[in-house]
Formats: C-alpha cells, sequence, structure tokens
C-alpha cells in the first residue's frame, strides 16, 4: 500500500473513524524526524488516535517495537486496523487509560510520543519515570494551555535539549473552480531528552 521508504503517507490512505483526530502527513513528518529513532529502539505512542505513527515508524524501523495506548476500545481496533491496512507487524496496541496503564508495558522505551490525554501533566510525569536514560519523549500542544504545561512539565524535570516548534502548513485545496491554500492546524511540538 505504501511502497516508499520515506514518511508521509498521504492522510486518504488510513482508515478513519468520525471524530477521532488524525495527525496530518506533514505534521507526522515533523513528529517523526523529532522522535530521532533508532533501528531498534522502543517506541510508546500514548494518545495514539488512528495510529499514523506507529505504522510509519512500523514501516520506517521494522525491528523497532512500538507500543500504541489508546483507552477508547473502538479507536484502538481502529489501530490495529490502519497496522493491518499497512502490513505493520510491530506494533503492539493497549487498550487502558494512561497514565495507569503505564506500569503494566512490559518493554521499557527510549523513545515516546505523547498525542493527547488528560491529565496531560500527570500523564508527563509518569512516562518520564519509564524512559530510559539518553532516551527521548515529544509532545504535542493544540492550545495555548497545554503548551504552558507540557513546557514547565519538561523544565521541572529537567529535560535536556529541550525543542518547540510550531507547524504552520498550508495545503493547496480545490474550492469550486478555484484552488486556493488552506491552513492545517497548527501544533506545537516540544521534545526533550533525558539524561
Amino acid at each position: 500500500m505504501w511502497k516508499y521508504k520515506t514518511p508521509g503517507i498521504p492522510d486518504k490512505l488510513f482508515a478513519r473513524l468520525p471524530g477521532i483526530p488524525l495527525s496530518k502527513r506533514e505534521v507526522r513528518i515533523l513528529l517523526i524526524s523529532s522522535l530521532r529513532m533508532k533501528s531498534d529502539s522502543v517506541l510508546w505512542d500514548i494518545g495514539a488516535g488512528t495510529g499514523t505513527i506507529p505504522v510509519e515508524i512500523g514501516l520506517l524501523c521494522p525491528e523497532a517495537k512500538i507500543v500504541a495506548v489508546e483507552r477508547d476500545e473502538e479507536v484502538a481496533g481502529l489501530i490495529r486496523k490502519n497496522c493491518d491496512l499497512f502490513k505493520v507487524k510491530n506494533v503492539r496496541v493497549i487498550e487502558g487509560n494512561a497514565p495507569d496503564c503505564l506500569a503494566d508495558l512490559e518493554a521499557k522505551p527510549d523513545r515516546i510520543c505523547l498525542e493527547g490525554g488528560k491529565p496531560i501533566a500527570k500523564i508527563l510525569e509518569q512516562a518520564w519515570e519509564y524512559l530510559q536514560p539518553e532516551g527521548r519523549i515529544i509532545a504535542t500542544a493544540s492550545n495555548l494551555e497545554n503548551l504552558y504545561t507540557l513546557s514547565k512539565g519538561l523544565s521541572d524535570l529537567h529535560a535536556r535539549n529541550i525543542e518547540v516548534v510550531q507547524s504552520a502548513v498550508n495545503r493547496l485545496e480545490t474550492r469550486g473552480i478555484h484552488q486556493t491554500f488552506a491552513a492545517v492546524n497548527p501544533i506545537f511540538i516540544l521534545s526533550g531528552e533525558k539524561l
């Protein structure tokens, strides 16, 4: 289905459910780049939603171990469906509420992608405890409150090499007889490393 060795699978190729967020292609590319995966990394994707990050990472790093955490049973099924669609075999889907379910995960991560959840500060703090030394965490924020909470949380945890990037992506769309640029909702991507 995706025959290329680069990230950036078109959004329309993923199975979707109404109301379930999907990280847009251009944002996924930034997220994947920020993770700085190794071929054998262990990645926890907390709040995996549609499963776009696990699918893309699974294709790029087939030896990696990927755990997709999602609290909703139907959405977890969607992640499995997308993994099947793209023939990704190295993703384990966990149905559970973060941070409570994190203690039960077997492999401890050297990479964490935090894409949502409440309370975000508590999830960040708990996920950080499981992150291996020299590990990397990235988190997304779509509003000022979460940006502040995550930024303060990374600072309080003494994360190193903190970076914050705001995406500003426009896509060419056809509207009626005209082509116009439409903005993709901006998102903040925060990242930091553990000593």
